[in-house]
């Protein structure tokens, strides 16, 4: 009933508030969703976050958790990373090792609570050792490769001035270049080659298939300037 007779923002002050307050900003809810599930608007929730630094230091402690785990995420993704999956199954303990490990325990429990009856000892035992035992049965490990588009992105975001789509533009017309220019110097040796009587099919072909990549255009320049 506590929680009717206190102001309505007062329960939120309280440890147990603030606690359900935090678990719904690490979850990655948003102030208004926060809001929703305490009963109130976002307007008065941000105006308990300016007069109660409590709750404001709550919610930005709780998303700087998830904004953290969300950083850590990525970046194992633009980098590559492993994860290992373990399977387990249940079996049951050996009836000798059981009654070793209950026996252990009455006596533990026993001298915590002296006036507890024997049965009240062995339901305890029975409670507290459990029949079953976890192993491992196997282990997978996955192995994810770099992925370019993460890396991209970090980049970007991180550092907008060296990584914008300019700099990835510039790199990409780089290549092409590079390209153009290894078959103009393909062709060129072809010809000269040719001139001299030393040329065969099937470097011909190589020399052919060189000219192709060059652009009409400097095709057109070429058969002027001779």
């Amino acid at each position: 009933m506590w929680w009717y007779v206190m102001a309505k923002y007062e329960k939120w002050l309280t440890p147990d508030g603030l606690v359900r307050i935090g678990g719904w900003a690490r979850d990655g809810l948003t102030d208004e969703q926060i809001a929703h599930n305490m009963g109130i608007s976002r307007s008065t929730l941000n105006a308990w976050k300016k007069k109660f630094s409590d709750i404001s230091d709550t919610i930005g402690k709780g998303k700087d958790v998830v904004d953290r785990q969300v950083e850590n995420a990525l970046l194992k993704r633009a980098m590559g990373t492993t994860t290992t999956d373990k399977m387990y199954r249940m079996v049951h303990k050996d009836d000798d090792v059981l009654d070793m490990e209950r026996r252990r325990f009455s006596n533990a429990w026993k001298l915590k609570h002296p006036e507890a009856s024997k049965k009240e000892i062995d339901d305890a035992a029975i409670a507290g050792v459990k029949e079953y035992k976890r192993i491992q049965q196997t282990e997978n490990v996955h192995e994810f490769p770099p992925d370019v588009n993460a890396a991209i992105f970090w980049l970007r975001n991180r550092k907008p001035k060296a990584y914008r789509d300019q700099s990835f533009q510039q790199l990409n017309e780089a290549q092409t270049d590079k390209a153009k220019a290894e078959a103009r110097i393909s062709s060129h040796k072809a010809n000269e080659l040719e001139g001299v009587g030393h040329v065969n099919p099937l470097l011909k072909a190589l020399a052919k298939g060189a000219q192709q990549l060059v652009p009409k255009e400097e095709e057109d320049d070429a058969n002027t300037t001779k």
